[in-house]
Formats: C-alpha cells, structure tokens, sequence
C-alpha cells in the first residue's frame, strides 16, 4: 500500500513529516514524501521516496505586515497548485495534507476517489478556546474566537481559490469554491490528526467529531548521527550554553541579529551558539560558536537555553528537551506558540521581532537561565511529552481508515 505525505513550506513546515515516513514506512507501507526540491535530502536520508512540488519556500525578510503576507501566500499556493496533480498517480492508496497542501489535495481526493487524512501542524478549525493562530491575538471570548476563527477560514480560501480553480479545471471536475468543499468536508466529518502536544494546546471540547490532538510528529534522524566535533569541545569546555537562531526567518538580517545575540550573551554573562539559519547568524570566539543544521534532539538537551522565533516544531524540541526558552516570535503562528510557552512557564514572555534589542535579550536571558521556575516547568511539560507518540497515534489512524 502506498501512501503519499503532501507537505509545503519552510522546513519546520515539512521536516515532521520525514519523522512520521520512516513509522510508517517500517510498518510496511511505501511512502513518498511529495514537497519542494529543497527538501529531498530530508526525505532520502528518512529512506523516503520523494517527488518534487513546484514553488518558492525562501521566506521574506521579518515582521511582514498582513497585506504582504497574504499576497506572499497567494502566489506561493497558485505555483504550488500548477503542479500539485502531478505528484498522486494511480498508485496512491492513501494521501496525507499538511496544513498548506489539504485545500489542494480535497480535490484530488474527488478526482481519483484516493482516501485522504489531514496531518496539520497547527490547530486551523475554530474554537471558543482561542483565536485563530495566525491573528496571534490574546483571546477574544469564547463567541468572538469562534467567528475570527471562521473569518480566518475564509481567508484562507480566498487565498486558494486561483489555485483551486486552476486545479478542478486540470483534473476534469467542475467550478467548486474552496468554501464550498470545506463545507462538504466538515459535513462528513473529514479527519484531521494535528501533530502537537496536549501539553501545549488540549483538544477543544467544541471541536466537531474527527479532530484529534496525537502528539507530535518528531524530524527523522540517523540514531548512529553525532554532533560534529567542534560543537562537542565547545559544548564540553565550559558551563551550559544557550542556542540562538530563527529558522528560517529573518533572511538578510543577520548581521545586526549576529550583533545583537553577541552583546547579549556577553551581558548576561553567558556561553552562546549562533545557528547561522536563513538569517546568516555567524560570530565566534572563545564564548561564541556559529553552527549550521544539527538534530534539535541531539543538541537541546546539552543547552542552558534556547532563544528561537517560536516555530511550532522549534517550541516543541525545546519542552522535548526539558530546556526553557525565550522566544522572539516574527510571524503566522509563531506569537501563538510563543505565547503557549509563555503560559506554560517554560518561557520568558515573548519579545516581539520588531522590539528585539541586546538589552532586552540579556534581561530575558538572565531570567530564563537563572530562575528555577522556567526549567522546572519544561521539566515538567517534557514528562508530558514522554508519553504521547504522534507517529504511532497516526500509523493507527491509518490502519482503520485502510482496514490495513
């Protein structure tokens, strides 16, 4: 049986997903992670067979207002819709959507009669609970939660409905609004398997039937991989460090971040490591090292702390690893992240990107490092983790909905 991960964006975007491959691909199945080419080592190195989606994934520089976010986001779907048909053949038996691919893949299900499941990394269907995750907004009341949430829906197929349009077209089906097959899809209770922590985010009780919160979706990584040499005799010629970088956000505005994490590191008296990232981080020195991609599970753990732009899988490594955090969120659902931490007490209370400063950074720092408070809460939250398995809640899923 073969099934198909369709998965777009950044890498914390499409990274989860090599981790839920390999479970699934040891359990028997053929898997074929379908994502932009950037990506293909990922899959390759999970023993993933890849096929290309078309589109740009480099991310803008940071805090992009809303209007630029959008019209970034539409152009981004609409490339990513011409060729989307292209990766589900036939032989598909079963296709899995994150987030950003399930408006397009609805419709493939129609096409080709394949079976679907939705695989998100954020909590996308309204809830009294909280607003939407992209407003980053404090909450509203449960009614008005409820409504930004629909009004956040209907953006979202604004933003589809080219694509989509262009799509049913291609496969031979006739004009439907994205709006219209969310409708068909919540009627029939469509599923969804959000991979994040309960600890982060409890299922809503208001949520419709099919909705469940699993657990997350951890990065594969090769169990025999080590950390490079030169991390090691840093990490072991001193105090516990504390990580820097922001993903894949930021680009081209590394040489004042690079400035300011070196100032405030120094001002609070501590060891850094600079993850270079899109941004570009990059500073050394007896204190200071520059570092590219490692394993988060490998590196966490050795941290003091880690300061990151509150990505859903960057927020999830840091509570895995026990390790506190101060979260500099730039955009989407890095506030709401950031803020669940924040709630925890597993982390400072974020600083937004626009207001980030050495000053602030080193206050943030001293506390999160030196006040017991924020890593006995990640304490706490990773004991809570130790007990979910994403992967294996979905390889369920996948079982009944296959009889397989």
């Amino acid at each position: 049986m073969r099934i198909t991960i369709a998965a777009a964006g950044s890498r914390g975007d499409v990274a989860p997903y090599t981790g839920l491959g390999r479970e699934l691909r040891r359990a028997g199945y053929d898997v074929v992670l379908a994502a932009t080419d950037t990506f293909a080592p990922l899959a390759h190195d999970a023993g993933l067979e890849f096929r290309g989606l078309p589109a740009d994934t480099r991310m803008r520089g940071g805090g992009s207002g809303g209007r630029e976010l959008m019209r970034t986001a539409a152009a981004f779907v609409t490339e990513l819709g011409q060729g989307f048909a292209d990766v589900v053949d036939k032989g598909t038996d079963l296709l899995l959507l994150s987030t950003t691919t399930a408006p397009l893949g609805w419709h493939l299900t129609e096409a080709m009669g394949t079976p679907s499941l939705g695989v998100h990394l954020q909590p996308t269907a309204p809830t009294g609970d909280f607003p939407p995750v992209v407003t980053g907004s404090r909450s509203l009341g449960r009614l008005a939660n409820r409504a930004t949430g629909r009004f956040a829906l209907r953006m979202a197929d604004r933003v589809h409905e080219p694509a989509v349009a262009q799509l049913r077209r291609r496969l031979g089906l006739p004009p439907a609004s994205p709006s219209e097959t969310r409708r068909r899809q919540e009627r029939a209770n469509w599923p969804i398997l959000y991979g994040f922590s309960t600890a982060l985010v409890p299922r809503p009780s208001d949520w419709r039937p099919g909705l469940e919160v699993v657990g997350n979706w951890w990065p594969h990584h090769d169990p025999a991989e080590r950390l490079p040499a030169r991390l090691e005799d840093f990490l072991s010629a001193g105090p516990r460090p504390v990580l820097i970088g922001f993903g894949s956000m930021a680009s081209g505005d590394g040489e004042r971040l690079s400035e300011i994490a070196v100032r405030a590191l120094r001002r609070a008296g501590l060891r850094g490591i600079l993850q270079a990232g899109c941004a570009g981080l990059a500073a050394d020195g007896d204190d200071v090292l520059t570092i590219g991609d490692v394993p988060h599970a490998l590196l966490f753990p050795r941290l003091a702390a880690v300061v990151h732009h509150g990505g859903a899988g960057t927020s999830a490594a840091a509570l895995r690893a026990g390790v506190p955090a101060v979260t500099v969120p730039v955009t989407a659902d890095q506030p709401f992240w950031a803020g669940r931490l924040a709630a925890l007490g597993a982390a400072t209370a974020p600083i937004p990107f626009r207001s980030l400063t050495a000053e602030r950074l080193a206050g943030a720092l001293g506390q999160a490092v030196r006040k017991q408070a924020y890593s006995r809460a990640a304490a706490r939250a990773a004991c809570h983790l130790a007990t979910e398995n994403g992967a294996r809640r979905t390889l369920e899923a996948v079982r009944r909905l296959t009889g397989g």
